[in-house]
């Protein structure tokens, strides 16, 4: 995945940037954690008045024309950043892990997903994808992962562990929560399966979460970020879909917003992993998309 894809803005719509100033504190490295803790139970308790959304879905939301119900027929990377967004949710629920470093310090892309719990997490994409890593001996690293569930591999072998139709199945989900509803659209040769927006509201708010995370939220310090909200900024570039959470901003919030992720872009990941408190396995699949 090229890093300077998100230097050029395709759209200058004129609209409103993100929110007033926000106090920032500071604490020691030791209270980080209950930090990060803490601003992710802010958010769910924000997100339990409406339905919570996978990182999947959320990706896959930003990814969607609201009207028309599908995404770009020219977007080839909303793929494999869904299935990167699979592995960071197993990382996040404690599922999987990253194996440890060792004396060599092994770089993120050379180190290989481990098995934490095999506990069903209630996900139907998620407990696949956790089963094929449980039945996998020796283990994979992130970057075959996001192949073999993607099927894009030459390896005959691996095909069966291929994530089917994943796409169509978060949509149907995102039916289930009530965020979008079911059409069916005739292009002339076919008629395809398609999903417009139901809830405005949910999608609003998603865009302006993304949007507060890099222009009034802005922290300056991924350790210091959500994870989620770290995560969702990475994979939605990964999936070429960010721009659209970033078009609606006037010009200047736009150039900021874009030269903040920028930063996190470039940042040196495998140094950002060794950091007390983090997810390795997060950083990994980061890596795996900004190599």
């Amino acid at each position: 995945m090229n890093r300077e894809g998100v230097v050029q803005r395709r759209t200058a719509r004129v609209g409103t940037g993100g929110g007033g100033p926000v106090e920032i504190s500071s604490g020691p490295a030791d209270v980080e954690d209950r930090r990060t803790s803490n601003e992710t139970d802010d958010m769910d308790d924000l997100d339990s008045k409406e339905t919570r959304l996978t990182l999947m879905e959320e990706v896959l939301l930003l990814g969607l024309k609201d009207k028309e119900g599908y995404t770009s027929f020219w977007n080839d990377c909303i793929s494999s950043g869904l299935r990167g967004c699979i592995l960071i949710e197993l990382g996040l629920r404690g599922r999987v892990e990253l194996e440890k470093g060792g004396m060599r310090k092994r770089s993120l892309l050379g180190r290989k997903i481990l098995l934490k719990n095999d506990s069903p997490t209630g996900d139907v994409l998620l407990d696949e994808a956790l089963k094929h890593v449980k039945e996998t001996d020796p283990p994979e690293t992130v970057q075959n992962w996001i192949e073999y569930l993607s099927g894009e591999t030459w390896n005959p072998l691996k095909l069966r562990y291929q994530l089917k139709n994943v796409r169509e199945r978060l949509a149907k989900n995102l039916v289930e929560k009530g965020v979008l509803t079911t059409e069916k659209q005739n292009f002339l040769l076919f008629d395809m399966t398609t999903h417009p927006l139901t809830d405005n509201i949910m999608k609003t708010r998603l865009v302006k979460k993304v949007q507060e995370a890099v222009l009034s939220k802005w922290v300056n310090d991924a350790h210091r970020m959500d994870k989620r909200m770290l995560s969702l900024i990475f994979l939605a570039h990964a999936s070429d879909v960010l721009e659209n959470a970033f078009a609606p901003l006037n010009d200047d919030d736009y150039e900021l917003a874009m030269k903040r992720v920028r930063e996190l872009l470039y940042l040196d990941l495998d140094n950002e992993s060794a950091k007390p408190g983090t997810n390795e396995l997060m950083w990994a699949v980061f890596a795996s998309f900004t190599k």
